[in-house]
């Protein structure tokens, strides 16, 4: 009895788990679809993160995808972080690496994508004769077209277009080519030198002058039919007016030389003037004080002779009205240095 009420008690618990775990999914739909051994829907690394330990016994685990060298661009719970792709050869980067976006890569200049070889191929260039409908890119090639309806495309190009043909004036010019789809119609105007443009890159030649003459009469045909002279045609009055303006501007450089010169010369004599009185005094001077230092000491020494023999006469005058008694020592010194004079000696 008890074993019976133990097996059901265990078919009970069963049920219950089965039950709570389809009632969890219906309320809870998982996303990922596998859930760890204790029954939890497996968690998604979101873009950005990538899976460092997958769900089983535990929940999953993520981590940080690194900037522009990893990336992961989708939510999982089994893929981790993928390395970001180089552009390398002939591509070049247009959007750059992210720790949730991959770097793009696309075909460098003048480069498309071939779609059936995969690779990058050059982009085509348009002949003569059939100018660029639409420009080559990284993900088409170069569309070209036959110039058509008055256009032309003298060289070849994967930029330029047919351009218009050139329309000769009807009244002063007449047409010596007419235009093709590889080259442009040529005008020549009679009254003008006309010269041949080189029609490719590599002629280096220097153009070729056709019609570069001055005509042999004094008068000129006009389209109206009239006629009239050398002097009074437009080009001559505009070449007199530009000489006219050459000459005024030479005679005046040379009157505004002239004048500098001029200026520059007396100046400069002006200077040498200057410079001569300035080294006349200097050598005056010096003599003038030396002459009048002399003077000042030769009146010096005088002054103090003549001092010293009036000092002498005084004391000559006073020892004749105040003769000194015997027994006492006279000394006599002499003011002008010399030795004393002979006195005779005294009586003992």
């Amino acid at each position: 009895m008890s074993g019976t009420f133990g097996a059901d008690l265990r078919r009970d618990k069963v049920a219950l788990v089965l039950t709570s775990k389809t009632e969890r999914a219906v309320e809870l739909p998982c996303e990922s679809g596998q859930y760890t051994s204790g029954g939890e829907c497996c968690l998604q690394c979101p873009p950005g993160e990538g899976v460092v330990k997958k769900c089983g016994a535990t929940q999953t685990e993520c981590s940080q995808c690194l900037d522009s060298e990893t990336f992961s661009e989708n939510y999982s719970h089994t893929e981790g972080c993928s390395p970001c792709t180089l552009c390398t050869g002939l591509m070049r980067m247009e959007t750059p690496c992210t720790d949730s976006n991959d770097a793009v890569c696309i075909c460098d200049y003048n480069y498309f994508l071939d779609s059936i070889s995969g690779l990058c191929e050059p982009c085509t260039v348009c002949p003569a004769g059939q100018g660029v409908d639409l420009h080559c890119e990284y993900d088409h090639d170069t569309v070209c077209e036959e110039c058509l309806d008055n256009t032309y495309s003298d060289r070849e190009s994967s930029l330029d277009p047919c351009l218009p043909c050139t329309i000769c004036d009807e009244e002063t010019e007449t047409e010596l080519a007419k235009c093709t789809p590889s080259s442009d119609s040529v005008c020549h105007n009679p009254l003008l030198p006309t010269y041949v443009i080189p029609t490719t890159d590599m002629d280096l030649s220097p153009p070729s002058f056709t019609n570069f003459f001055i005509p042999d009469t004094t008068e000129c045909p006009l389209p109206n039919g009239g006629e009239t002279t050398l002097s009074s045609s437009p080009h001559y009055l505009i070449l007199i007016a530009v000489c006219c303006s050459i000459l005024a501007a030479v005679v005046v450089g040379v009157v505004a030389y002239l004048v500098f010169k001029r200026w520059n010369s007396c100046k400069q004599n002006k200077q040498a003037a200057n410079i001569r009185a300035a080294t006349s005094n200097q050598m005056v001077t010096p003599e003038g004080e030396k002459l009048h230092s002399d003077s000042g000491i030769s009146v010096d020494t005088q002054s103090m002779e003549e001092q010293q023999q009036q000092h002498q006469q005084a004391r000559a005058e006073v020892q004749a009205l105040h003769p000194q008694p015997h027994g006492q020592d006279q000394i006599v010194v002499r003011v002008d240095g010399g030795p004393p004079p002979n006195t005779p000696p005294h009586d003992v």
